[in-house]
């Protein structure tokens, strides 16, 4: 069935239920950055297949809403769909709740499924449009009837992940949790983020590509911890841990009758920007509630020593297969064929040889030249561009290990390089060490450091698009929250025991793309007369391009921390390599 087929599918049925417009986001009634496939409804009915953005369709138009890193994308993936593509951030661009209040006559109404938008988000839009006397329906599930050949919800099972990973018991979590709640005078607390589940019960799945999560439902209150999980996903043996530990188990289907049913008197914390807008609606209406950051966000932001110490572990064996790539991939270009594809593939084959290895932790960017300008570049095997002896090549992936998560962007010589391709990297490594090696006080938010990482691109009247840095998880999602590093304010400060990607870049499109990116921990620094200072503890280890940097660029500050930097690596790397790839190590980390 073609995009327009679909199109004119969705909009028939719009019309038989009296829906002037449809909102089709890109999350799952979890919220999920990365939805499993069963929830991949506005990727179906677009065909684009970027992870974020929003479908718009009205009864004559329709509109995808993504932001700078999918533009290049969408508009190869929009051609000839009759989806226009809204750049958003872009001036004079206006966003969707703008663009339906414009479009949409007074007393139109506008579905969406309430399940897959955020009760902020469905607030904010129901207002915007209440404004131009625009209903919304939150209780439109089109989805169900429009998809053919829907995939099934998964079922695998769940694993645990081990004390010695993750530092705490679940009992240990569960009654810090329940401090935190009896704090904030709660009796209950939803939780339907999935890597906030995992977290909390330290266990693991196999349901979404690259998150190492399952689909459930947590409901703690003061005295019970209610799990809503196909029960297919536990084990036997998970099954009696979860019975001997008092937490009750019910079908994932029963939660929303469960929420329905609680007591008026009930006390319910739920966090508006994580929580589905049809979860708060299901809500008893006589029941007070406390709308605050998630307890469980903030809780696993900070890394333990633990976590911590793990997530080293897990840097030096992405370090090793980083290094084994890197080997390869020099002594092999211009001697095989080398596409963007099977580049990606040898670099998963070689993260695969370390143990307790679970598969990437995202779909692996592999961009050559022009195409590493595409910031969240989607390679595909039949479409996959051949890497030749010159230029430069962007790889950003990472792994899942028990031990930690890992991501990692290295920008690659792969021959002859132009003045302007060593300037643009120079430039990139200048702002990448800027932020790093920054000090700065408690209460420090992120926004107030992303200037460090930019200064010298804009001396040079260049900028890039997207943030600097967002937050990791240990053995969960590749991105979470609360903390990141970005010209927008989130409000949220650095503490100690965020783990948090330092990725600068220079984008020019059908040229080149250059991004380097580490993970860096939030670690305590000194007291002074002036209050207390922080700093950041690289952990990534893997060394940069040295042809592709101009030393005349680098400050003596700045050759200082690179030398730094490439002797730890070759200290840390060393000793689980030899013979050649120790000799390309230490070649690659020698001094400039």
């Amino acid at each position: 069935m073609s995009i327009s087929d679909r199109l004119f599918k969705l909009r028939s049925y719009m019309a038989t239920i009296g829906v002037d417009a449809y909102i089709i986001t890109s999350a799952d009634p979890h919220l999920s950055e990365y939805p499993a496939d069963h929830w991949k409804f506005r990727e179906w009915i677009s065909g684009f297949t970027g992870s974020a953005g929003t479908v718009v369709v009205t009864n004559d138009e329709a509109g995808l809403w993504t932001d700078s890193r999918y533009f290049l994308q969408a508009e190869k993936e929009l051609e000839d769909t009759g989806i226009d593509l809204y750049r958003m951030g872009e001036p004079g661009v206006p966003d969707f709740k703008e663009w339906l209040s414009v479009n949409l006559h007074s007393g139109s109404v506008v579905g969406v499924n309430g399940k897959t938008m955020t009760v902020t988000a469905y607030r904010q839009l129901a207002l915007a449009l209440k404004k131009v006397d625009i209903r919304i329906d939150g209780k439109v599930f089109l989805e169900e009837d429009v998809w053919e050949g829907r995939y099934p919800m998964p079922e695998c099972a769940i694993f645990e992940l081990e004390t010695k990973y993750c530092g705490h018991s679940r009992n240990e979590k569960i009654e810090i949790i329940r401090d935190q709640m009896k704090a904030n005078g709660a009796t209950h607390y939803v939780i339907a983020a999935l890597d906030e589940i995992a977290w909390v019960l330290n266990f693991r799945g196999n349901d979404i590509a690259y998150n190492p999560l399952f689909h459930s439902y947590l409901v703690i209150t003061e005295n019970q911890v209610n799990l809503f999980i196909d029960p297919h996903k536990l084990t036997s043996t998970v099954g009696k841990q979860l019975a001997q530990e008092g937490i009750k188990v019910y079908l994932y289907d029963d939660f929303y009758n469960f929420i329905k049913d609680m007591l008026p008197d009930s006390i319910i914390l739920i966090d508006p920007d994580r929580t589905n807008s049809t979860i708060f609606s299901n809500l008893p209406s006589q029941s007070a509630k406390i709308e605050k950051t998630s307890i469980v966000t903030n809780l696993k932001a900070r890394k333990n020593e633990t976590e911590i110490e793990n997530f080293r572990k897990a840097m030096i064996k992405d370090g090793v297969a980083m290094v084994k790539f890197l080997h390869w991939l020099d002594n092999s270009i211009g001697k095989e064929k080398i596409t963007e594809y099977t580049a990606a593939q040898k670099l998963g084959a070689f993260r695969s040889e370390q143990e307790n290895f679970h598969g990437d932790s995202f779909n692996t960017i592999s961009g050559y030249a022009g195409n590493g300008a595409i910031v969240h570049y989607a390679v595909k095997e039949e479409t996959a561009a051949e890497l030749h002896p010159k230029g430069l090549y962007l790889v950003d992936s990472g792994g899942q290990y028990n031990e930690g998560t890992t991501d990692i962007t290295r920008t690659v010589v792969l021959g002859e390089l132009t003045k302007e391709e060593i300037t643009d990297y120079t430039l990139v490594l200048k702002g990448h060490i800027g932020l790093d090696m920054a000090v700065f006080p408690k209460g420090t938010r992120g926004v107030h450091l992303d200037i460090l990482a930019r200064q010298a691109m804009w001396r040079h009247h260049i900028n890039y698009g997207h943030g600097t840095g967002h937050g990791i998880g240990h053995f969960l999602n590749v991105h979470e929250g609360p903390q990141s590093i970005r010209p927008q304010d989130n409000g949220i400060e650095i503490e100690e025991g965020m783990i948090t990607s330092n990725e600068p870049g220079i984008y020019k499109s059908g040229k080149h793309g250059i991004r380097i990116e580490n993970l860096i921990l939030a670690v305590d620094d000194q007291k002074s007369d002036f209050g207390d200072f922080m700093k950041f503890e690289t952990l990534t280890l893997c060394p940069y391009d040295l042809r592709a940097i101009d030393p005349t660029m680098l400050n003596d500050d700045e050759r200082l921390w690179l030398n730094n930097y490439h002797q730890r690596v070759y200290e840390l790397l060393a000793p689980q390599l030899d013979g050649e790839l120790k000799e390309w190590l230490k070649n690659s980390t020698k001094a400039v």
